[in-house]
């Protein structure tokens, strides 16, 4: 038996995807959307990736959530499809345009009601919250946008979260830029940096994991 993550190759890849995803037909109608544009198709997680998240926030019985990247809405379609009805997310993107594609597919799926887009930078609406007196008042959050933003998302989101909610931070792999030192990127700098510092915060307790392109989970204590 193998004591590390094998290799994913296609097939095996296929192989999950037949006997793991239980999928709902608008994420499936927005990966094939953004199939048609390479930057969306980029910026899409994965589809057991967004599986995966929604059992996470069932599992910590989560209402209020906080997502920090948001494209034309597949994460946050996953994490709405398992909020309960008066559930929430606040959807936070720079890009106006995309939102309201993803505002359209919330609709289609029946969860538009859950769900708050946010458009503009996202430092400015956590610091709106922050501001208003709802730190400690959020169960989860999720962070993929700009990747020199990660550390200041993190740290907003921290206070925005109870003591037991869960960050889940995307692309901390960063397609194997991370180990390539030839890679001097500001953003390949800026991942290596946030998970070089979360290996020692003692805020959180952390897991990263190799799902898609590197998902860490972190447990505010």
């Amino acid at each position: 038996m193998n004591n590390k993550t094998i290799p994913m190759t296609d097939a095996l890849y296929a192989y999950l995807l037949d006997n793991s995803l239980r999928d709902h037909p608008v994420l499936a109608a927005i990966r094939q959307a953004n199939a048609q544009d390479e930057m969306l198709s980029l910026m899409q997680i994965s589809p057991e990736q967004g599986q995966f998240m929604a059992m996470l926030v069932q599992l910590i019985n989560a209402k209020r959530t906080i997502e920090v990247g948001t494209s034309t809405g597949y994460s946050a379609l996953s994490v709405a499809l398992a909020l309960p009805e008066d559930g929430e997310v606040i959807a936070c993107d720079t890009n106006e345009k995309v939102l309201r594609l993803a505002e359209g597919f919330w609709q289609q799926a029946g969860v538009s009601h859950k769900i708050t887009a946010r458009p503009g930078p996202a430092l400015t609406t956590l610091n709106e919250l922050l501001n208003t007196g709802q730190a400690g008042q959020f169960d989860f959050a999720f962070i993929d946008a700009d990747k020199t933003g990660y550390d200041a998302y993190f740290e907003a989101c921290l206070k925005l979260l109870r003591t037991g909610g869960l960050i889940v931070i995307d692309n901390v792999l960063w397609g194997g830029a991370v180990i390539d030192a030839e890679k001097q990127d500001e953003d390949t700098v800026a991942i290596r940096a946030l998970n070089k510092k979360l290996h020692y915060d003692k805020r959180v307790n952390l897991s990263m994991l190799a799902i898609a392109d590197g998902l860490t989970l972190l447990h505010k204590r």
